[in-house]
């Protein structure tokens, strides 16, 4: 009986050894109810991926430079590289993994993305980094089409805004551990090893994500009961959706206004700021650690605090409609006090105000990327998600200029700072008018 009962267990991962069988055993019975967790945790994890690997180069800008000769324009231009390939590969990955499903569209992502990261260790001049970049950019376009998917079919609408922020918390971890190790990796073994074992985390991650995921109808891990809460929202038809279905929708444009607006900040935060604190107050490469830290943390707290505020709202009776534009609200004052950075001597206090500003635009961030989710069907929101990303990304591009444009011809960062900290006002002004209600979109079937 007890060989019987092995066997058993050991049917649903599919091995037939006791010792596998006993270690996925107590997976399930540790995480019984509660496997969507485990789920979100492995979004986490590769969000954070994904942002170790675009923010080296921000890390080792001074360095480049250095070593290349760039000025402030050739950086703004590869950056531009990125993202213009991250326009595209937002709006063609994201259409891919509704094609392919979660599981594999993921996971060729990843794969693309890691081996372009790699990529950079082989690079010798300006063309080549821009190849490396626009290659970078292009794969790490299916991040998140892919994860607001999965949140999607994993999660139901009460808690997506929450799943959503603890996810793109990795944004913020990322960024924290990149400046904590490449410095240390480049001083020790050079800049280019940095490249090259930060892109190759993808493939463990990559064993985890293929041994884990299945859609919770198909997952041994998912409880009858689990899988019913998930599924407790109305059901939504199945079938394909045409670009040209979304397109004429107003809630489309509402999403993709908010991310034109907001994602090129956080691309300035990620790329400039690094530059920004040894510029401005003095650092050296191996000193802007702690600070960078400190401003991520506080991103982190937003990230989870954004999605927690509407989800709580939602639970005490609160409309989506409210709860969403509250909580972007709340997080949209938070930015504003980023204006006057430029004007302050001290590292410290300009480092709490960024880190304030970071905080807000992940929890806005966190709450807009909700938003695909409340008003599309799982089956588009990839797509949709892929066409906000895109505008997003085009954003990106205009900020790449002109940050690096001002930079070169006044050396102050007084003009981006001031863009910042409008912009978030903005994107809800943008939203409400589009879609004041937060009406879910009519999608046929084709």
């Amino acid at each position: 009986m007890a060989d019987q009962n092995l066997i058993v267990e050991a049917e649903p991962g599919g091995h037939g050894h006791p010792s596998a069988s006993s270690f996925e055993s107590r997976i399930r019975s540790v995480f019984a109810g509660n496997f969507r967790w485990v789920i979100c945790a492995l979004l986490f994890f590769g969000v954070t991926k994904n942002y170790m690997d675009r923010q080296v180069l921000g890390v080792l800008k001074g360095t480049l430079q250095h070593e290349f000769g760039w000025n402030e324009i050739d950086y703004g231009n590869i950056v531009f590289a990125f993202q213009a390939a991250y326009a595209l590969g937002m709006i063609l990955v994201g259409r891919l993994i509704d094609r392919l499903g979660t599981r594999i569209g993921y996971a060729v992502a990843m794969v693309f993305w890691s081996l372009a990261s790699m990529g950079h260790a082989i690079a010798f001049s300006f063309p080549s980094f821009v190849v490396a970049r626009t290659a970078l950019g292009f794969g790490e376009g299916g991040v998140f089409p892919a994860s607001i998917k999965c949140v999607a079919e994993w999660f139901p609408k009460k808690e997506r805004a929450l799943a959503t922020g603890i996810f793109n918390a990795g944004t913020n971890i990322g960024a924290i551990v990149t400046p904590l190790v490449v410095p240390w990796i480049a001083v020790h073994l050079g800049w280019r090893w940095a490249f090259l074992l930060t892109g190759a985390i993808g493939f463990v991650w990559l064993s985890f994500w293929l041994w884990l995921y299945r859609s919770p109808e198909q997952h041994p891990y998912c409880t009858d009961a689990e899988r019913a809460y998930i599924q407790s929202d109305p059901v939504a038809p199945a079938g394909k959706i045409k670009w040209g279905e979304l397109l004429p929708h107003r809630q489309t444009w509402a999403f993709a206004a908010g991310k034109f607006m907001i994602d090129p900040i956080w691309y300035f935060i990620l790329f400039w700021i690094p530059d920004y604190l040894q510029r401005a107050h003095g650092l050296h490469l191996t000193q802007i650690g702690l600070p960078i830290l400190v401003i991520y943390v506080i991103s982190d707290l937003g990230s989870i605090g954004g999605g927690w505020v509407s989800s709580t709202l939602i639970r005490r009776g609160f409309s989506v409609n409210a709860a969403r534009k509250w909580a972007m609200f709340l997080c949209a004052l938070c930015v504003l006090p980023i204006a006057w950075v430029y004007r302050i001597s001290g590292l410290w206090p300009a480092t709490i105000l960024i880190g304030l500003a970071a905080a807000g635009h992940q929890g806005f961030s966190a709450n807009l990327l909700t938003l695909s989710s409340d008003l599309f069907p799982s089956r588009a929101v990839a797509s949709v998600v892929g066409i906000g990303g895109m505008s997003g990304a085009v954003g990106g591009m205009l900020i790449a200029e002109i940050v690096g444009h001002v930079l070169q011809w006044t050396g102050s960062y007084m003009i981006p700072f001031f863009i910042a900290a409008s912009a978030y006002m903005v994107a809800l002004l943008f939203i409400h008018l589009l879609s004041p209600r937060l009406v879910p979109a009519r999608i046929g079937v084709s």
